[in-house]
């Protein structure tokens, strides 16, 4: 009786094919090699190595760079949820190429990828209530809670909907909370977080760094997820968030979002997908703060 050949499936951007390799026996090192061999490919020739390679455990997506990420990878597999997640035993990663843009829209993307995976829009589709079922359950509300009906929608929508924040650094400055808005040309910081930080100086006086006007205060390098990008920053007065990362940063890291899941960012320059965090904002009475 012959054992079971040990085989990995390998979806790209644009193509899918599977290889033998056994997690078990064999290191990173290994499938890298087998990896670049590959031909009729569109990376074939490239060295495959770290940030290539991505699997999926407890429905996240995890980097498989160096011999820890492998050993925590051949954990995982071996888990009893991977297992019965995959009653077919099969392994899958996904592979591109971080120096290379992902195909454009117009071109062929394959579905298997999971950057392209079409289920997400399909699930949250058939989740979202109808109209009726809406109706439904404001008739159903139990009345005399003392709040309007046009307050707890308003509520409603943004606790839905909140602003996208993603957490990087600027400067020398590390784990900063950042504002993701296309309704910013620039990128901005705050004045306090400027001066605390020494971006201007501790003393600045009315008149100077912004106050009478907006301010270029040069150019600082920008890290968000693995890349690094310099943009001009700008003062803003802005009281609720230390850094904005406007337009500009959204067009050079080529910033894809998704409509139905607001927390789904992709940046299209490397195709990494970036964690981010959607933020409600209350002040002190607990009244929603809007940030347009």
């Amino acid at each position: 009786m012959t054992s079971k050949l040990p085989v990995l499936n390998i979806h790209t951007p644009t193509s899918s094919f599977a290889i033998a390799h056994d997690v078990n026996s064999e290191n990173i090192t290994a499938l890298f090699d087998k990896l670049s061999r590959k031909s009729n490919t569109e990376f074939y020739g490239k060295r495959v190595g770290p940030s290539w390679l991505k699997y999926e455990f407890n429905s996240a997506f995890w980097n498989l760079d160096d011999d820890a990420d492998y050993t925590i990878f051949i954990w995982r597999i071996s888990s009893p949820e991977y297992k019965a997640q995959n009653p077919d035993e099969s392994v899958t990663l996904h592979l591109h190429d971080p120096t290379q843009p992902l195909p454009s829209p117009s071109s062929y993307r394959n579905p298997s990828f999971y950057l392209f995976r079409p289920e997400r829009i399909a699930v949250s589709r058939v989740s979202s209530p109808s109209l009726r079922s809406k109706r439904t359950k404001k008739s159903e509300a139990p009345p005399g809670d003392g709040i309007p009906q046009f307050k707890k929608e308003f509520e409603k929508f943004h606790l839905e909907n909140g602003v996208r924040t993603v957490v990087g650094s600027i400067g020398p400055v590390e784990n900063v909370r950042m504002l993701l808005k296309t309704g910013y040309r620039y990128v901005y910081i705050s004045r306090k977080f400027a001066m605390r930080h020494g971006f201007i100086p501790a003393d600045a006086a009315p008149g100077y760094y912004g106050y009478g006007g907006l301010v270029n205060i040069g150019k600082w390098p920008i890290t968000v997820g693995r890349t690094k990008t310099i943009h001009s920053v700008y003062l803003s007065e802005e009281s609720h968030f230390d850094v904005v990362l406007g337009r500009s940063f959204m067009e050079k890291r080529q910033i894809k979002t998704n409509p139905i899941d607001p927390t789904d960012l992709v940046s299209l320059d490397t195709g990494e997908k970036l964690d981010c965090e959607l933020v409600i904002l209350k002040d002190g009475k607990g009244e929603i703060v809007t940030v347009t």
